[in-house]
């Protein structure tokens, strides 16, 4: 839960740019930038994916009642529409870039629906379905979970990397080189 808190700073942040652009009509291209990195690497790549791919994987094998396994749907339809929502507010900061002066409303009202989803869903989490959700784990299953957790974590900047450089490369019509299948023992 620690992540969440890291969360909940950011978007306070992301509050204050709200009310700055619904003041000035002028959104701040870099700092729009910033908090997308961060909602996307961050929220959404680091916290949700260790969600999704770890904890929701094996909470999946589990025989929850239907009320944990509507609350864990749930919780993966908000990281959904999060991603949709970022996507959203990427789209209308291009249109600003472009010339749109009618795409700031549009990039106030996705960064307004970010600063008050994140909140509640974060709540739903802490207080209604993570610690619940964990008396379906033994405890040595709740010490693997944590394993494979921190082995996410320590993989994320190289999983973040890896893309920008085969984006770039796509872009640039480079040919990617091969990698020696142990090239991480080198680090």
């Amino acid at each position: 839960m620690i992540e969440h808190r890291l969360i909940e700073r950011m978007i306070a942040v992301l509050r204050v740019e709200v009310d700055r652009v619904k003041k000035t009509s002028t959104p701040d291209a870099v700092a729009i930038d910033r908090i997308v990195d961060f909602i996307r690497t961050y929220a959404d790549q680091t916290h949700h994916g260790k969600e999704e791919d770890i904890l929701f994987r094996e909470l999946q094998k589990k025989e929850q009642s239907d009320e944990d396994r509507r609350m864990m749907e749930d919780l993966i339809a908000d990281h959904v529409k999060s991603r949709e929502t970022t996507k959203a507010l990427v789209a209308a900061k291009e249109c600003y870039l472009k010339g749109d002066d009618g795409a700031v409303a549009e990039i106030a009202s996705r960064m307004e629906f970010l600063a008050g989803f994140y909140p509640v869903h974060i709540e739903k989490e802490d207080k209604h379905y993570f610690i619940p959700a964990m008396k379906y784990f033994t405890k040595e299953e709740q010490e693997a979970l944590l394993r494979e957790g921190r082995e996410f974590d320590r993989k994320m900047i190289h999983r973040k990397y890896e893309q920008l450089v085969m984006e770039n490369e796509a872009t640039a019509h480079v040919v990617p080189k091969k990698m020696d299948p142990n090239w991480m023992d080198f680090l």
